[in-house]
């Protein structure tokens, strides 16, 4: 099973053009995926810089047949002519998607940093071994304090979701809204987290819960033990206050650590200002 993540600043690369087909072409290039977790996906959002307002879960649903879309909307505001303008992330996956959750993060007040609502996407995908969540997810950049509370509310998720797992519901038919659908505890979080691999949120990410709900391990710290996290933003655009560094990760569930072959950032790529990262799992 092969997973991308990717913030692609909607679509536009370091040339300043927005161009969702080198979006797509791009993540297909660097692996035949099976998900594609994309974070910062606009919607007629044509204040964006670069935006003619496209509707870019349309153009990369065209651009990617066999997949389906599942689009998590963060900001969705007025766009002054009757219609809205919509912000967030968005999962493809040709794995059968079993059912979605869409989770607003909290976002206490923070006078001192501009800042915006955050989701994240979850997704329960029949992988080749079973039912596996997936979540993408985009944390504040501005605010450390709001950032951290995103991070706690992920890992509440994370223990919700085990605790359905262990003390699974009475199921009402099928087909109705009561029946009761796979939500494992095996999962899978990734995004752009805005912190670095030495962050207190980092730390806290993948620090231990209780004995019946399994952590979160950094799946570069797997698949490279010892070895720096390869940069994944930063690397081409000039604006950026600090040197390139790695903010996008993938984090697995322990049990999921022994079928981790491989996590590879593109470094290559200038489709974006992040640099996709692709991890694969042996089935």
């Amino acid at each position: 099973m092969k997973l991308i993540t990717w913030n692609i600043q909607w679509g536009r690369g370091i040339d300043l053009k927005v161009d969702l087909l080198r979006i797509a072409r791009t993540a297909r290039e660097f692996a035949d995926f099976d998900v594609l977790c994309l974070q910062e996906v606009a919607v007629n959002f044509p204040g964006l810089g670069g935006s003619g307002g496209e509707n870019q879960v349309e153009e990369l649903s065209s651009a990617l047949p066999g997949y389906a879309a599942h689009y998590g909307i963060a900001t969705d505001v007025d766009d002054g002519r009757g219609g809205r303008s919509c912000f967030g992330n968005l999962v493809l996956s040709r794995l059968p998607v079993i059912q979605v959750f869409h989770h607003l993060l909290p976002w206490p007040a923070d006078p001192a940093a501009p800042s915006m609502q955050r989701i994240a996407v979850e997704a329960v995908v029949q992988s080749p071994w079973g039912p596996l969540r997936v979540m993408t997810t985009h944390l504040e950049y501005y605010s450390a304090m709001q950032r951290m509370a995103q991070v706690a509310a992920l890992r509440r998720l994370h223990e919700a979701a085990c605790g359905h797992a262990a003390l699974p519901r009475p199921s009402g038919d099928p087909g109705e809204p009561f029946a009761a659908l796979p939500r494992p505890s095996s999962a899978i979080l990734t995004g752009d987290f805005n912190f670095k691999p030495d962050a207190p949120e980092h730390q806290r990410m993948i620090s231990t819960f209780g004995a019946a709900v399994p952590r979160l391990m950094d799946a570069w710290e797997i698949a490279h033990p010892k070895q720096p996290h390869a940069h994944t933003v930063g690397l081409y655009e000039n604006g950026w206050a600090e040197h390139p560094y790695c903010c996008d990760f993938v984090f697995v569930t322990g049990d999921l650590a022994s079928r981790v072959r491989a996590v590879t950032v593109d470094t290559q790529t200038q489709a974006s200002d992040h640099q996709p990262v692709l991890v694969e799992l042996a089935e």
